[in-house]
Formats: C-alpha cells, sequence, structure tokens
C-alpha cells in the first residue's frame, strides 16, 4: 500500500511536495482507512486544481519514478535519463529531480527514493522497518560511491557494478536479490492511466475477460449494476482484417505487417442487446460492436472495468488522471465507493485519481484528508495541500459539514481558475 510520495524539481514541481496516504485523526468516514499494521491508511484520494495547475505533472511524477525503477537496467552506459526539471527560475535546471515513496509490503515500511540529472543518478536510498521511528538504512547511495549496510546482503560487493546512470535497487534486483526484487515487483504492480484515452488499456480488459482472469466475474456484475443497456457481454475470435491498415502506412512497413499479422487472431467484444417486438416482448437479440456501436461514456467504463477490478482482486494501486472524463457523475462516485466500501475492498486496494467534478466535492464520499489541490504561486511553481491542511481567515480548519462544494467554487480552498473580465 502506498503511504506517502514526494517529488521535487519535476515539471511544475520546484519544492518538494508531498501526496500522504496516512489518514489524519479525525473521525468522519471511518470506513474509508485501512489499518495495515498499526498504520492507518486511506482507501481513496482524489486532486482538484485549476487547468494547468499540476494534476496531471503529480501522477506524471508517480509514473515516471516506476518507469525509472523498471526500465533502469536497461540503459546503456551513456543513454541520457529522462530528466525535465522545473524550467522557470535560473537554476532548477542545475540541480537534480528528486522522488521518494513511502509504501508496504507484508508488514514492513519501506522508504525508497533516488534523485538524478540528465547523466546521473547523485542519490539513492532505501531505508526498510516498521514503522517511521524504527526503520534501518539499507544503503546510502551518493555521487561518492554507495554504502551497504549489512541488513542488505545482496547488495554487498555489487556497489562497483552500477553505472552512473542506473538504479542500484534495479541493478541488485536483475542479479536475484530477493528485497530488491519485491520492491520493483510492487512498482510494477501500480498502473498511472489516462482517464481520456482509455484504449490504452482496452487490451487488458479484453484479455482478462476472454480468458476469465481475476476480476472477470466482478466486472461482468460491475456492467448490470450500472444498467448500460446490453445484457451481457462476450469475447469473439477474429482474424485480423489486414485490409483496415491505413493508408498512410508505407508500401514497405505495410508489406512487413501483412507477412507478420496475416492469419493471426485478435479478441473482440461484442455487448449483447435485447430486441422487441411492437408490444414490448423480447423476440430477439443483437450483437453490438463495443468500439463502433457503444457510446464513448459505455466504451470507457468497459475499458476501465478491467484496471479497476485486478486492482481490487489484488490489493493494487490505480492511479487515473481525469477519472470523470465521458463518465455521468453518479457512475464516477460508484466507482469511487467500490475502493471505499471495505466489503468490497477487502484487499486493501488504493485509487488516486484527478478530476474536474465538483459533484464529488462531499463529505459524505471523502474525508477531509482524502481531497487534494493543486494550486501554482506566482513563480508558476504547483503546491499541493490537502482540504485538512487548509486554514481559512478566521484561523479556524475546515469543518466536515461544510458545504465543499460550494466553497470551492467561492475560491475557499484555492485552487480555481482566475478569469479575468
Amino acid at each position: 500500500m502506498l503511504v506517502e510520495f514526494t517529488v521535487g524539481n519535476y515539471l511544475s514541481f520546484y519544492e518538494k511536495k508531498t501526496l500522504s496516504f496516512e489518514a489524519k485523526g479525525i473521525s468522519e468516514l471511518k470506513e474509508n482507512v485501512s489499518s495495515y499494521n498499526k498504520i492507518k491508511l486511506l482507501k481513496s484520494a482524489v486532486i482538484y486544481g485549476a487547468n494547468s495547475s499540476g494534476k496531471s505533472n503529480l501522477l506524471k511524477a508517480l509514473d515516471s519514478m516506476r518507469d525509472n525503477v523498471i526500465n533502469s537496467v536497461k540503459l546503456n552506459d551513456y543513454d541520457e535519463l529522462e530528466y525535465t526539471p522545473f524550467l522557470l527560475n535560473e537554476f532548477s535546471e542545475l540541480e537534480p529531480t528528486h522522488f521518494e515513496i513511502i509504501f508496504i509490503i507484508d508488514d514492513k515500511r519501506y522508504r525508497y527514493g533516488f534523485e538524478y540529472n540528465l547523466n546521473q543518478i547523485e542519490n539513492e536510498w532505501l531505508f526498510i522497518g516498521k514503522n517511521s521511528k524504527t526503520e534501518k538504512p539499507y544503503f546510502i547511495r551518493t555521487i561518492e560511491g554507495i554504502g551497504v549496510s549489512d541488513n542488505f546482503k545482496e547488495g554487498i560487493n555489487k556497489e562497483s557494478s552500477t553505472n552512473d546512470n542506473r538504479l542500484f535497487i534495479s541493478l541488485v534486483a536483475q542479479l536475484g536479490g530477493e528485497i530488491s526484487k519485491s520492491i520493483i515487483e510492487w512498482f510494477r504492480s501500480y498502473n498511472v492511466l489516462s482517464g481520456i484515452t482509455h484504449k490504452d488499456y482496452n487490451g487488458f480488459t479484453t484479455r482478462m475477460l476472454h480468458k476469465k482472469l481475476e476480476g472477470c466475474e466482478k466486472s461482468l456484475r460491475f456492467f448490470q449494476t450500472l444498467k448500460l443497456g446490453f445484457k451481457e457481454i462476450i469475447t469473439n475470435e477474429n482474424e485480423i482484417d489486414l485490409n483496415e491498415l491505413p493508408e498512410i502506412i508505407s508500401k514497405n512497413v505495410k508489406a512487413k505487417l501483412i507477412k507478420e499479422l496475416s492469419g493471426k487472431k485478435q479478441v473482440v467484444l461484442k455487448t449483447v442487446h435485447n430486441k422487441f417486438d411492437k408490444k414490448g416482448n423480447i423476440v430477439d437479440t443483437v450483437l453490438f460492436d463495443k468500439d463502433k456501436n457503444e457510446s464513448q461514456g459505455t466504451n470507457k467504463i468497459i475499458d476501465l472495468s478491467g484496471p479497476i477490478f485486478d486492482t481490487l482482486s489484488l490489493g493494487k494501486l490505480l492511479i487515473i488522471d481525469e477519472l470523470d472524463a465521458k463518465l455521468h457523475p453518479l457512475i464516477t462516485i460508484h466507482i469511487v465507493n467500490l475502493f471505499n466500501d471495505p466489503k468490497i475492498n477487502i484487499n486493501n486496494a488504493q485509487l488516486l485519481f484527478a478530476t474536474h467534478d465538483t459533484n464529488l466535492l462531499s463529505s459524505e464520499l471523502f474525508r477531509r484528508d482524502q481531497i487534494w489541490f493543486t494550486e501554482k504561486d506566482m513563480f508558476e511553481q504547483t503546491d499541493l495541500y490537502s482540504l485538512y491542511e487548509i486554514n481559512l481567515p478566521d484561523g479556524s480548519k475546515v469543518r466536515n459539514d461544510s458545504n465543499l462544494e460550494k466553497n470551492y467554487i467561492r475560491g475557499r480552498y484555492g485552487a480555481i481558475p482566475f478569469i479575468t473580465n
């Protein structure tokens, strides 16, 4: 489970900002909290903010850290790193990007992070313990070298094998280190998705439904609950239609694709609809091509179902930018409740998403520590803060019985667009 994530000098984030899933000592909506080894963690969190305020950049940072960890071992000696620092001051390009993440694996708290520039990893560290007070260093890396403690036996004598542009944790995992491999697998387990270009994960859902993998049955019940208009969904294996290859593809590339794909099959999702006579009796069923005949919203719901129920079934972390795009607010609320409901989310899965939908700003859906805001300051740097942290002009905190949506639109919590007349 995710405890917290810190980012600095990345895109619109210059100063270090931390997103925390650690529940505060407030009494509302206790069902939205999981207890994990005496640590109380939130099951979901939502991020609000004006356009271009940094919501997406926070999620991109989580994705970038994940990509760095997973793909570090693939780098050649002199490959450049994907270094995208804050650009709107005179010194940030001379400083490293900072990522640190705290998470739970098997009742242990892992704190792992690194700092890097275009050419090298400047710092890297790993601490493990039951909690922050008992954590111990496993290794600490600086520009001068890597110090490995006796706690991290799998890393001993591997320090000199690490190139400047590669992460030590990834190298040790590649060489069979069990602790390191578990960390890499944790990073592999979470997904960062776009709520707009949902076709990117269409294949995952199609495969899940076709092969009846973990989450398939729950997805089918999910469709029935939402009453999307179809009675069931089926999968068919069809030969790939090579006539549908785009015209803009060059002849050489097209010939190569035809050779590679000839005779191969693809799985296609079909929705089953009832057909009625004039008296309203069901007389037959009709198959709809999901992509061609169903609405964009229905397509998104179907495509999202795979990652959602895979996450819930396996107790993972799901991150979605623009979750609400193309969805009715009640459907978005239903998705959030899947994670908040202890009867459904029995494996302590977590959901983090960004949205503009103010219908979700409700104390009936979220605790104050689950609602986060991004806002840019006068220097175009993104600030990140939770509703729980806000101090009102009179010095008081936001009350749980406040009209959150109304107050947010009025600008009482910041993080709204400033529109001039």
